[in-house]
């Protein structure tokens, strides 16, 4: 497989991370695990490659939930809303991951573009 595909992966979740401040050495070390492992599942079904980049992202999401709680949180709804987060459709991770509110259903941002999510979704 080309590594191409999993630095790109890599890139675009370090990005969500920097952006919600959760690139914590617990967390990058979470993504380099799921690029790894995702790495050698790509090798197994090369027609899944279109999947890696949100498939990344579900694992590391996955590794955070266990030892630090939910990420990436949803800063597009009403702040006077319950807390919850975002994740990655469609489930299996692509061609085209985004990320949706738990809550609304409402696409918040491609993956790794959580930076340019403001309080009321999307900015310019």
């Amino acid at each position: 497989m080309d590594d191409t595909l999993l630095l790109a992966a890599r890139a675009l979740v370090l990005a969500d991370l920097v952006a919600r401040q959760r690139a914590t050495p617990e967390a990058v070390d979470a993504l380099e695990d799921a690029c790894a492992n995702r790495g050698w599942w790509a090798d197994q079904w090369p027609e899944g490659t279109v999947y890696v980049a949100g498939l990344v992202a579900q694992d590391v999401q996955d590794a955070l939930f266990e030892s630090v709680g939910r990420w990436p949180m949803c800063l597009a709804c009403d702040p006077e809303a319950p807390e919850h987060s975002l994740y990655i459709e469609p489930d299996i991770g692509g061609p085209s991951p985004q990320w949706v509110c738990e809550e609304s259903g409402l696409a918040v941002a491609p993956l790794g573009h959580l930076g340019d999510v403001g309080p009321a979704g999307l900015t310019g």
